[in-house]
């Protein structure tokens, strides 16, 4: 899952909100000392609910139905590829599945990210301004926008990639990718609101 599936799938208040975000950008085991003394206990399990999901979303069948439409010229990168494009369903459709506007979700959750800055880990602080001045979370309705994240991965891994104009894949597999959204998005909700470690995430 992407960014605003992440922040979706968490419990409600900002600690929760920075820690579901933050779950991309904190490495290393959450008893490592600095990892407590530095994040609270709410980010501490919103960070451990974001890798639950991640390991839960990468093993479930619909989303590896997804990784197969894509090309095998770009199958390598299928994962980072297809978070993205059901980050786009979930933009695109959000009404269907939350009670406030996608507009003002976003939106508070950048106040969060400003008002907290000091708090993330550097990597993060790095893109936050533009997450916020490009709306990257409220853009991914778009699929331009889908080109545009996509494109930057490209550029900033060291690696030899594929994910250059990548986007390409959901446009020839559009109705397909999202059939495979709406099967996997009940499972994963449901996932994250059984897990034992984080009270319940926003439901459907």
């Amino acid at each position: 899952m992407n960014y605003l599936a992440h922040l979706f799938l968490s419990p409600p208040g900002e600690d929760a909100m920075l820690g579901s975000l933050m779950g991309d950008f904190v490495k290393g085991p959450l008893t490592n000392v600095t990892i407590s003394e530095r994040y609270s206990t709410e980010m501490t399990r919103a960070i451990a609910l974001h890798r639950k999901v991640d390991s839960y979303t990468d093993s479930h069948p619909v989303v590896r139905d997804s990784w197969n439409r894509v090309s095998k010229e770009r199958r390598r990168f299928a994962g980072v590829m297809v978070d993205i494009f059901y980050d786009h369903f979930l933009a695109k459709y959000w009404s269907e599945f939350h009670h406030k506007p996608l507009s003002e979700f976003t939106g508070e959750f950048y106040a969060i990210l400003a008002r907290r800055h000091s708090e993330m880990p550097e990597r993060l602080q790095g893109i936050a301004s533009s997450m916020i001045s490009l709306d990257w979370l409220g853009s991914y309705a778009r699929t331009q926008s889908v080109h545009s994240a996509l494109n930057r991965i490209s550029q900033r891994l060291r690696r030899e990639n594929t994910l250059f104009n990548s986007a390409d894949e959901l446009l020839e597999n559009y109705a397909e990718m999202e059939v495979d959204f709406r099967r996997f998005i009940p499972d994963v909700v449901a996932f994250a609101n059984q897990s034992v470690s984080i009270q319940p995430a926003s439901p459907l």
